[in-house]
């Protein structure tokens, strides 16, 4: 199998050198041929066409890539496909249920809770794990949970007033 890169340089992959990788993407089971290093991440974009996790800075360190794995947040740039095979991912284009928007998506929506909406998909999928785990209290606490997942156009007031909304509604 030959790839293009970037610059135009053909790469060939020797197709033994990959592994079937079952996961369930929104309900949806996908068996996706990898190779040994492709992150969950470029799993879920290159592999399966959902274009609304997105990367950052493939280092961890700005939470852009925030999805649910089997219920819990993770940062799907630092976990290879490989060892995530047989979880259930949910992404951000699986938060909805019905052709209704989660309570998180319908109140970032009120309160203006995004501006180039490049880290909405990660915040959102972050706090909806956030309010699973059930750690987050106060509103301290809340931003403290949600200090992974960065913000840089300054929509973070507004992010945590989505999620406090959201939180006082479920409690």
């Amino acid at each position: 199998m030959e790839k293009e890169n970037q610059n135009n340089q053909i790469h060939h992959y020797d197709e033994s050198n990959t592994s079937v990788v079952n996961l369930t993407i929104n309900g949806n089971l996908k068996q996706l041929k990898v190779q040994p290093w492709v992150s969950l991440l470029d799993a879920i974009r290159d592999h399966s066409n959902l274009t609304g996790t997105k990367k950052g800075c493939d280092h961890g360190q700005c939470g852009a890539c925030t999805v649910l794995c089997d219920g819990k947040r993770i940062l799907s740039c630092l976990s290879l496909a490989v060892m995530k095979d047989g979880s259930e991912i949910t992404t951000i284009e699986g938060v909805a249920t019905d052709g209704n928007l989660h309570p998180l998506q319908t109140a970032f929506i009120e309160h203006d809770a995004f501006q180039c909406g490049y880290c909405t998909p990660g915040q959102i999928c972050s706090a909806i794990g956030m309010l699973q785990e059930g750690k987050a209290h106060t509103r301290e606490e809340v931003k403290e949970q949600m200090s992974g997942n960065l913000c840089r156009c300054g929509a973070n007031t507004n992010i945590i007033d989505a999620i406090m909304e959201v939180k006082e509604k479920t409690l």
